[in-house]
């Protein structure tokens, strides 16, 4: 279980202190989903570095599995919007880079996600030889090529055309299912906030506070975008966030 209490989050010392988020609270039970969606800067992406490790709250606190996160940890994968491949290294090396951080390399591999992403057949290829889909299908391979539990993902399919956003939206859907782990977006697209997410957190201007809630129980089809319930829930998230 995932578990943020009363959150508070700045960036900045001194006279330049920035709050980016403020008392923001939620929970999330092992293998469900979480969106994230709010105005551009409003402190999204702060949340998760914070879930990640990555920056300590101010104020509040955040526990994974009833441990407090205080560092990075290996269970806890992030992926961010820029897929963050090393252009000097092949598809296989760029997979495999967080088990041979890890240690884990060359006893485990990322052959079977590599496999289940349909990149094997390119892994001797460099990231100039791929399209951009492709490569974000890489940095998803290096996410989960350690088996997380929890997947953080920050705008991971931002700027990419509608079809292949789809693709990969289709993909991610398809992964959770198979190996529930926990998630959590953060999108700026409505749509995808409503396909990816059992439950959406609109958040506010910055700093960040908790909107509203929007249950979304009905997700979890690959056809669920041609649902009435899919268009009822994103109308919802249209009407929080112009609030």
């Amino acid at each position: 279980m995932i578990q943020a209490n009363a959150l508070t989050i700045e960036h900045g010392t001194g006279p330049t202190t920035v709050r980016a988020v403020e008392g923001v609270s939620f929970h999330l039970e092992k293998g469900e989903s979480l969106a994230l969606i709010g105005p551009s800067g409003c402190g999204k992406t702060t949340i998760l570095l914070a879930l990640s490790g990555l920056l300590s709250p101010r104020e509040g606190t955040i526990a994974i599995d009833g441990r407090p996160v205080t560092r990075p940890r290996r269970e806890v994968a992030l992926i961010l919007q820029n897929a963050g491949l090393l252009p000097w290294k092949t598809v296989w090396q760029n997979a495999n880079l967080s088990l041979l951080l890890s240690g884990d390399y060359p006893r485990h591999d990322a052959r079977e996600v590599l496999e289940h992403l349909g990149l094997y057949a390119v892994r001797s290829s460099f990231p100039t030889q791929l399209s951009e889909g492709m490569k974000r299908r890489v940095g998803i391979a290096r996410a989960l090529s350690t088996s997380p539990s929890v997947l953080l993902m920050d705008e991971p399919l931002a700027s990419l055309d509608t079809l292949t956003r789809e693709r990969i939206q289709d993909l991610f859907l398809t992964l959770w299912q198979e190996h529930r782990f926990s998630m959590i977006l953060v999108t700026h697209d409505i749509e995808e906030a409503a396909f990816l997410g059992q439950t959406i957190l609109v958040l506010t201007e910055r700093p960040a506070r908790i909107k509203a809630r929007v249950a979304n129980p009905d997700m979890g089809s690959l056809e669920y975008r041609r649902t009435e319930p899919f268009a009822q829930t994103v109308r919802a998230l249209r009407e929080a966030l112009e609030q």
